[in-house]
């Protein structure tokens, strides 16, 4: 994997906590470092599709246990079509 060279300025006390996991983890402090830009990388990340894509209607009040297990089968139902029913 090729990586490119940054400096950055940090919390002198960050730095002291990094230098002692570091050690105690017997990795380097810019390993440490790297998994940190790369988690904040990651939760900076613009997705291209949004987390739910699917929307369903409603009565704009909070349903019950049942009217959420009723809605969402049926919309399986119609999803999946008669020839998939199971017998019951």
């Amino acid at each position: 994997m090729s990586m490119k060279r940054t400096n950055v300025y940090a919390d002198p006390e960050d730095l002291a906590i990094i230098k002692e996991a570091a050690k105690r983890r017997g990795i380097s402090e810019a390993e440490i470092i790297r998994q940190g830009i790369h988690l904040a990388a990651m939760a900076n990340r613009v997705w291209d599709e949004p987390l739910f894509s699917r929307t369903f209607e409603g009565p704009g009040r909070t349903l019950s246990t049942s009217e959420v297990r009723d809605t969402v089968a049926e919309a399986v139902r119609r999803e999946t079509g008669p020839s998939s029913g199971s017998a019951a």
